[in-house]
Protein backbone atom coordinates (compact mmCIF):
# COMPACT_ATOMS: atom_id res chain seq x y z
CA UNK A 1 0.00 0.00 0.00
CA UNK A 2 2.81 2.27 0.02
CA UNK A 3 3.88 2.26 -2.97
CA UNK A 4 0.09 2.63 -4.34
CA UNK A 5 -0.71 5.42 -1.52
CA UNK A 6 -2.24 8.30 -3.41
CA UNK A 7 -4.39 5.50 -5.46
CA UNK A 8 -5.18 4.08 -1.91
CA UNK A 9 -6.14 7.46 -0.61
CA UNK A 10 -7.89 8.74 -3.79
CA UNK A 11 -10.95 8.72 -1.92
CA UNK A 12 -9.89 11.80 0.37
CA UNK A 13 -9.27 14.05 -2.27
CA UNK A 14 -11.91 12.97 -5.02
CA UNK A 15 -15.55 12.92 -3.96
CA UNK A 16 -16.25 10.92 -7.22
CA UNK A 17 -13.94 7.95 -5.75
CA UNK A 18 -16.53 5.56 -3.38
CA UNK A 19 -14.61 4.80 0.05
CA UNK A 20 -15.61 1.14 -0.33
CA UNK A 21 -15.16 -1.39 -3.16
CA UNK A 22 -18.79 -2.63 -2.62
CA UNK A 23 -20.09 -1.84 -5.48
CA UNK A 24 -17.21 -3.87 -7.36
CA UNK A 25 -18.10 -6.86 -5.24
CA UNK A 26 -21.66 -6.81 -5.85
CA UNK A 27 -21.03 -6.62 -9.51
CA UNK A 28 -19.08 -10.30 -9.02
CA UNK A 29 -21.81 -11.88 -7.08
CA UNK A 30 -24.14 -12.71 -9.37
CA UNK A 31 -21.13 -14.62 -11.25
CA UNK A 32 -20.30 -16.99 -7.96
CA UNK A 33 -24.14 -17.14 -7.13
CA UNK A 34 -24.61 -18.85 -10.56
CA UNK A 35 -21.62 -21.21 -10.28
CA UNK A 36 -23.44 -22.12 -6.99
CA UNK A 37 -26.38 -22.53 -7.85
CA UNK A 38 -25.53 -24.73 -11.15
CA UNK A 39 -22.16 -26.50 -10.20
CA UNK A 40 -20.57 -24.52 -12.53
CA UNK A 41 -20.65 -23.87 -16.52
CA UNK A 42 -19.94 -26.31 -18.97
CA UNK A 43 -17.99 -24.58 -21.01
CA UNK A 44 -15.54 -21.88 -20.35
CA UNK A 45 -16.88 -19.93 -23.30
CA UNK A 46 -20.10 -19.75 -21.24
CA UNK A 47 -18.26 -18.33 -18.41
CA UNK A 48 -16.74 -15.65 -20.90
CA UNK A 49 -20.87 -15.10 -22.26
CA UNK A 50 -21.87 -14.81 -18.91
CA UNK A 51 -19.31 -12.64 -17.64
CA UNK A 52 -19.62 -10.52 -20.72
CA UNK A 53 -23.42 -10.35 -20.43
CA UNK A 54 -23.89 -9.29 -16.71
CA UNK A 55 -20.73 -6.14 -17.33
CA UNK A 56 -23.20 -5.00 -19.85
CA UNK A 57 -26.19 -5.37 -17.71
CA UNK A 58 -24.63 -3.64 -14.47
CA UNK A 59 -23.15 -1.01 -16.56
CA UNK A 60 -26.79 -0.51 -17.91
CA UNK A 61 -27.99 -0.08 -14.67
CA UNK A 62 -25.73 2.34 -12.86
CA UNK A 63 -26.09 4.47 -16.38
CA UNK A 64 -29.39 4.16 -15.01
CA UNK A 65 -29.90 2.88 -18.27
CA UNK A 66 -33.47 0.50 -19.18
CA UNK A 67 -31.57 -3.15 -19.41
CA UNK A 68 -34.35 -4.48 -22.18
CA UNK A 69 -33.12 -1.62 -24.65
CA UNK A 70 -30.06 -1.46 -23.55
CA UNK A 71 -29.20 -5.76 -24.49
CA UNK A 72 -30.20 -4.56 -28.13
CA UNK A 73 -28.30 -2.06 -28.98
CA UNK A 74 -25.31 -1.56 -30.94
CA UNK A 75 -21.81 -1.76 -28.64
CA UNK A 76 -20.33 1.35 -30.48
CA UNK A 77 -23.78 3.32 -29.49
CA UNK A 78 -23.56 2.12 -26.05
CA UNK A 79 -19.82 3.36 -25.75
CA UNK A 80 -20.27 5.94 -27.25
CA UNK A 81 -23.43 7.01 -24.31
CA UNK A 82 -21.47 5.97 -21.46
CA UNK A 83 -21.05 8.76 -19.08
CA UNK A 84 -17.57 9.00 -16.93
CA UNK A 85 -18.33 11.09 -14.07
Amino acid sequence: MQTRKDDVLRFLSDPAVPFTNNSAEQAGRMMKLRQKISGGFRSEQGARDFAVIRSVIATAKKQGWNVIHTLTQPPARLIAQLRTE
